[in-house]
């Protein structure tokens, strides 16, 4: 269970590392084709949109804290951590809450569903 978690946690730090998510292929290779995402703006996006979404994004640096992984079937995995963003000028910190559901097909590991809450 540990290398799940710890796959789980390389791919999930990916999927918030700029250059990733400017590049649509290397995105796509880590969602599944029917993702869906809840944004914490409350907004949902299909695969195809947060796609776009990504690449054209400005960005600022987020690390992840608490992170837990739950196997839940061999092929399933429940992912929650908390992403931490700490404004360079300021140093106010914003957080949200995150979870995904990673499934497991043919050997590799994508994101099917994704939900992003803000915290107060």
């Amino acid at each position: 269970m540990d290398k799940i978690a710890d796959l789980l946690l390389s791919s999930e730090e990916a999927l918030l590392d700029p250059r990733v998510r400017r590049n649509p292929e290397e995105v796509g290779r880590l969602l599944t084709d029917n993702f869906v995402e809840f944004g914490s703006s409350g907004r949902a996006w299909t695969k195809d949109q947060i796609i776009e979404l990504l690449a054209g994004e400005s960005f600022s640096p987020v690390h992840i804290e608490d992170f837990r992984c739950d196997v839940l079937a061999e092929d399933i995995a429940l992912v929650t951590y908390r992403a931490v963003r700490i404004d360079a000028q300021t140093g106010t910190r914003t957080s949200s809450l995150r979870s995904s559901i990673w499934t497991n097909r043919l050997g590799a590991w994508r994101v099917r569903f994704h939900q992003g809450t803000r915290t107060l």
